[in-house]
């Protein structure tokens, strides 16, 4: 019933425009940096020379096996303690620390397979590392930062918890908290809901759309 949506958008939950807002605000300042903090962290760790490298890849794939609930109390102590709570901190900015270690590994993985002659000849034709980086490495290995960005997109649009973490005020809620709002202690609205769900998997239908064939 096409009348759902326009209830669920518009009607029932008038301020769905505002959480949409926000989640591209999110999304806008969120997958810059984890793409550049990753593919920098990746770049290093394939193509670059230093001690103790293989110890600290190491490390950062040991995250990958640390559930996230083991960490989530502290975390969210320290960014009280910081006054961050009920901001987009938490959300936006250890997107510019690091990139997730499933990110680096990928991204890794890719530049481990470039020739190494490419950036030598780059070397002895003067160019520095981070322009090797830049204009060599980053285009070779665009199909994988393109899954980079889009799983980054997609993680970000559907993120609960962390919203429901660290947010509080309602003008400042995302997509994913929105549609919580469908669910009462008196009974679901269960064709507002759907309409409203459907509506929110049109820009992660679109985003996949484009880039499927980088993915694939």
């Amino acid at each position: 019933v096409w009348e759902n949506y326009k209830e669920a958008l518009t009607g029932y939950n008038p301020h769905f425009g505002i959480y949409a807002r926000n989640t591209l605000f999110i999304e806008v300042l969120a997958v810059p940096g984890i793409v550049l903090t990753s593919s920098l962290a990746a770049y290093s760790f394939s193509r670059l020379r230093w001690p103790g490298r293989n110890l600290w890849f190491g490390l950062i794939l040991s995250t990958m096996m640390l559930p996230g609930a083991v960490t989530l109390v502290p975390t969210f102590i320290g960014w009280s303690e910081l006054g961050a709570v009920d901001t987009f901190v938490p959300l936006t900015l250890p997107a510019w620390f690091g990139g997730g270690a499933f990110n680096i590994f990928l991204l890794r993985q890719f530049m481990s397979a470039i020739p190494r002659e490419l950036e030598e000849a780059a070397l002895i034709d003067g160019a520095g590392f981070f322009r090797i980086y830049a204009q060599i490495i980053l285009p070779l290995v665009m199909p994988a930062l393109t899954v980079v960005t889009v799983f980054t997109f997609i993680g970000v649009w559907n993120d609960f918890m962390g919203p429901l973490i660290y947010l509080n005020s309602n003008d400042k809620f995302t997509i994913a908290l929105g549609l919580s709002f469908f669910r009462t202690l008196h009974g679901t609205k269960w064709n507002l809901l759907m309409a409203a769900s459907l509506a929110t998997m049109v820009p992660i239908i679109i985003v996949f759309v484009i880039f499927q064939k980088r993915i694939i």
